[in-house]
C-alpha cells in the first residue's frame, strides 16, 4: 500500500546509516544474539526500549504487553523469561513501567466501559489498587495515578522473582538481578525504584 511506502523508505535510510557507521553490523548481528538484558515493558508506542537506554539491536531482549505485567498464567511472558534466562543467559531483567500508563488509568476508572479481553487483563491491576488502597486514598488523583504506576512495577518485580524460572536459575548459581524502573514520558528519563533483587539478596532472605 502506498500509505505504508514511507515506512520502507525510512527502513532503508536507517539500514544505510547503520552500515555506514559499521559496515559489518548486520553480518555480525545475523550470526548470534547475546544480550545481557531482558526488558519487560509496556506496549505503549511512546516507550521504545532500545532507544531509551541507547542500545543497538541485539543488545536487549524485549517483551512488551499492556501495563508491563508478569502474570503467572501468561505463557507468552513466561516463555520469554525462560528463553532469556536459560538460553540467552541474561544477567539483568528490568521491569519498566511508565507514568501516564493507559492500562493503569483504565484500571482506576470505575466508569470505563467493558472492552473485552483487556478488561480481564486489567483485573490484575485492580487487585494491586485494592491491596494498596489505604496508601493511595491519602493522595490526590494525579498522585494516586503515578503511585499506582510505581506499585505495579514493584508487584511485577515480585512476580518475576517468585517465578520458578528465576528460583531455579538462582539455585543453579546463575547470577541474575531483577530491577524495577519507571520512565517519564514528559522528560525521557528513567528512574530506579530501588527494588532490585539478586541471587545474594534472595539467599539471605531464605
Amino acid at each position: 500500500m502506498k500509505i505504508l511506502k514511507p515506512l520502507f523508505e525510512s527502513n532503508r535510510l536507517w539500514a544505510a546509516q547503520i552500515k555506514e557507521e559499521n559496515p559489518h553490523f548486520f553480518e555480525q548481528l545475523a550470526t548470534q544474539q547475546a544480550p545481557e538484558y531482558l526488558w519487560i515493558g509496556c506496549s505503549d508506542s511512546r516507550v521504545p526500549s532500545n532507544q531509551i537506554i541507547g542500545l543497538m539491536p541485539g543488545e536487549v531482549f524485549v517483551h512488551r504487553n499492556i501495563a508491563n505485567m508478569v502474570v503467572h498464567s501468561d505463557i507468552n511472558c513466561l516463555s520469554v523469561i525462560q528463553y532469556a534466562v536459560e538460553v540467552l543467559k541474561v544477567k539483568h531483567i528490568m521491569v519498566v513501567g511508565h507514568y501516564g500508563c493507559g492500562g493503569v488509568r483504565a484500571s482506576m476508572d470505575a466508569d470505563s466501559g467493558r472492552i473485552g479481553l483487556i478488561d480481564h487483563w486489567l483485573d490484575h491491576l485492580r487487585v494491586i489498587n485494592k491491596r494498596h488502597s489505604e496508601e493511595l486514598n491519602q493522595l490526590d488523583d494525579e498522585a494516586q495515578f503515578n503511585r499506582l504506576c510505581e506499585l505495579n512495577v514493584i508487584e511485577q518485580v515480585a512476580n518475576v522473582v517468585d517465578s520458578t524460572i528465576i528460583q531455579h536459575a538462582w539455585k543453579r548459581g546463575q547470577n541474575i538481578s531483577v530491577h524495577g524502573w519507571i520512565y517519564s514520558i514528559e522528560n525521557g528519563l528513567l528512574n530506579d525504584l530501588d527494588v532490585t533483587v539478586d541471587r545474594n539478596t534472595a539467599l539471605s532472605n531464605d
